[in-house]
């Protein structure tokens, strides 16, 4: 499947002349990349289609440890991606997508639902449509850093003093401190804003 050019999503970082249509990420298509653009597009690790299909088959390409199977698989920010090295997808101040060099293998995660199973065993939803059990006291809005095995390594909650990254809305892409919180209301100083921000807590994921 393949969406056209001009209906994609403006943070996909493509030209916006070419080709009538491009790839259409598999899921979550309008705030992921499909790993063809991000080869080819935005890390120039490939020149064309087939080129990324040879890697796919000879298994050199991974998203968060598993082995890339389709040229549409879908990168979501904060993911990993294995190719000549370790990237990991994040958000510019423009609002972009944008590959950074990874310096650590945990993922990081933010927490949106969660769901009581039989059993009394508790679902984790994550931002990027992973789910996990988890028996721990981890609340909607905390962040979790997941090991290779997608085991929680880390637990960060939402509060005072807490490192964050803007996800969505008019200040995606800048990083601040939480200086207060009012229910589903943070305020945080943002780097390179002199005045403290009121943002929504689902718009924020806590970071180490």
């Amino acid at each position: 499947m393949h969406l056209k050019r001009q209906a994609a999503a403006t943070n996909l970082p493509i030209k916006r002349k070419g080709t009538t249509y491009i790839a259409r990420a598999l899921s979550n298509p309008y705030n992921s990349v499909p790993l063809l653009i991000a080869l080819r597009d935005m890390l120039k690790l490939v020149k064309t289609r087939k080129e990324l299909e040879k890697m796919i088959k000879l298994n050199l390409l991974k998203i968060n440890w598993r082995i890339a199977r389709d040229y549409r698989d879908s990168i979501n920010i904060f993911n990993i991606l294995e190719a000549d090295k370790k990237y990991i997808l994040t958000i510019l101040k423009t609002g972009r997508f944008a590959f950074e060099e990874a310096t650590s293998s945990d993922r990081l995660c933010k927490v949106t639902g969660r769901k009581l199973l039989s059993g009394g065993k508790i679902q984790l939803n994550l931002h990027d449509g992973t789910n996990l059990l988890s028996n721990d006291k981890i609340n909607i809005e905390d962040s979790v850093y997941l090991s290779q095995e997608n085991k929680i390594k880390k637990h960060l909650s939402l509060e005072k003093n807490v490192k964050v990254f803007v996800m969505s809305g008019k200040y995606k892409g800048f990083r601040g401190v939480v200086s207060g919180l009012d229910k589903k209301k943070v305020v945080a100083k943002l780097k390179d804003k002199e005045e403290p921000v009121e943002l929504s807590a689902f718009q924020l994921i806590a970071y180490d």
